[in-house]
């Protein structure tokens, strides 16, 4: 019966290959040494008592560890609840109460931080640590080599094996249930929509407790190569490209918009690169457009979620279909075994024509079971027919390619006019003082709402409200220009690139 860590017991790959390398501590981890560890902490953690659907929660930066964590916790059968390192002990807390963690595996750095909640968490029995001074857990390093035969405990296709939390952008993070069903499509699927071969190598700058690390893991379920980055620095990216000659590029609008501003000559730097993916958030079509034309490496632009794990059941830009991309707008078409479907807003009951805005459904066999102990949270979205209704609104046009517009519950609505923030960004981002720009609604008394525009001005530039109003007045009717522009230094984002909205609208009390 499937269990997702299979996928390093595949005989195909030679165990002496490096599958996993941590340029920073110089360390390669070959196939065989991968699934040695993978089986030495599994075993480790089933005999401090850990069973099938235990829950084990995850507190480590980025790092091989991180990724070994993952295989052992599932290689056992148990379920991995990933967190990031800079939570502090509140956030951190929530995820092991929430979950009923009985275990976190952490390090010197967290430990302190696991310590301080310990009191306040009735089911966590066991801390493990890895390096450092981990008084009073059990070492990382003290469990014994595994048998070479060991095998990954059975599960079922619908058995949860993971608890994402999503990025909580609209209040409380939400324990999203994936399964080793899940897991499995989602890694071929990825597999599929990007070609991956045992020749590639992949450059991985995604937060490991983010489901993006699909990306790597298909890597993995190719018998590829997986080069990681614990956080994406432009000068160590380029070089590790090159030091690698990486094929598959990790991307992401921020550091997409950083190679179109690089220094004349970086082309060269990325010459093996024969893709770059975009997720997590809008890619403007100015800045996918300048890095196509300068670049020449086709955008694999996807839209996924933590409930769907990003394109197991989502769409993306294909590579060798370039009429996914000629207006640098679309996030692509449906990949594997993905169904899209636009509904109202209002009746998702209702099923809207091509080219009518409403909100994004996506089915397929990577859609989360549900939210866990949610059930009004889970109803809310998770429907009995399998769709699930993912709060993002968008378009289908005739040739089933996907446009994403706006979030649903950061669409405006200004004395019933609807107003979709991403339309008037994109209309602002282009004035030549513009670094960065978010649009949001704040509370009206006469009118519900107005929009507000938090701007970023590139260096030694500036643009006053008037001006603002004048540039935008030729360029959209009149009630999408925002009522009040507030100068911002930098915008909130989760790691380092969905925008959060909805810390704007707290952070700005706009006059009415």
């Amino acid at each position: 019966m499937p269990n997702v860590t299979t996928l390093l017991d595949a005989k195909s790959v030679p165990a002496a290959k490096a599958g996993l390398i941590c340029p920073s501590r110089n360390e390669t981890y070959s196939y065989g040494k991968l699934r040695s560890e993978m089986n030495r902490i599994g075993l480790g953690l089933s005999g401090l008592g850990v069973k099938k659907g235990d829950r084990v929660c995850i507190y480590l930066d980025s790092s091989p560890e991180y990724l070994i964590s993952y295989f052992a916790i599932w290689r056992i059968g148990a379920v991995a609840v990933p967190t990031n390192i800079v939570y502090r002990g509140e956030e951190l807390l929530h995820a092991i109460n929430d979950a009923g963690a009985s275990a976190v595996i952490t390090d010197g750095q967290g430990v302190s931080v696991v310590k301080s909640v310990r009191s306040y968490a009735p089911t966590l029995s066991h801390i493990i640590c890895r390096s450092g001074s981990c008084e009073g857990s059990t070492a990382w390093e003290s469990f014994p080599q595994a048998p070479p035969a060991m095998r990954a405990v059975n599960c079922a296709a619908d058995d949860v094996c993971h608890i994402q939390y999503t990025a909580g952008t609209t209040g409380k993070p939400k324990g999203a249930m994936l399964t080793h069903g899940n897991w499995m499509t989602a890694l071929d699927t990825e597999r599929e929509a990007l070609r991956l071969r045992p020749e590639d190598v992949y450059l991985g700058i995604y937060p490991m407790g983010h489901v993006g690390l699909s990306w790597g893991l298909a890597m993995l379920r190719s018998g590829g190569t997986y080069v990681m980055m614990e956080r994406f620095d432009p000068e160590r990216y380029l070089s590790l490209a090159e030091q690698y000659q990486v094929t598959v590029l990790a991307g992401m609008p921020p550091v997409i918009h950083s190679l179109v501003h690089s220094p004349q000559g970086t082309e060269k730097r990325l010459g093996s690169a024969r893709v770059i993916i975009s997720g997590g958030g809008q890619l403007l079509p100015t800045v996918w457009e300048a890095f196509d034309r300068r670049y020449h490496i086709p955008v694999a632009n996807s839209y996924g979620l933590s409930e769907t794990i990003v394109i197991g059941s989502g769409t993306t830009t294909l590579p060798e279909y370039p009429n996914l991309t000629m207006n640098y707008q679309s996030v692509g078409v449906a990949v594997g075994y993905t169904e899209v479907s636009i509904v109202d807003t209002d009746n998702p009951e209702k099923e809207l024509a091509f080219g009518e805005r409403g909100e994004i459904a996506l089915r397929g066999p990577s859609i989360a079971k549900g939210y866990w102990n949610m059930p009004d949270a889970t109803a809310a979205v998770f429907r009995q027919d399998g769709w699930f209704l993912t709060g993002d609104i968008g378009y289908l046009d005739e040739e089933g390619i996907l446009y994403i517009t706006d979030r649903k519950k950061d669409m405006i609505i200004m004395s019933g006019w609807k107003i979709y923030p991403t339309e008037v960004e994109n209309v602002i981002i282009q004035h030549p003082a513009v670094a960065d720009v978010a649009v949001f609604g704040v509370p009206d008394e006469r009118k519900g709402e107005v929009p507000v525009a938090a701007v970023v001005f590139n260096s030694g530039t500036s643009l006053t409200q008037s001006e603002l109003e004048s540039y935008c007045r030729v360029r959209l009717a009149g009630y999408k220009i925002p009522r009040t522009m507030k100068v911002v230094s930098s915008l909130p984002r989760v790691h380092g690139w969905k925008l959060l909205r909805r810390t704007l609208r707290e952070s700005f009390n706009a006059p009415s």
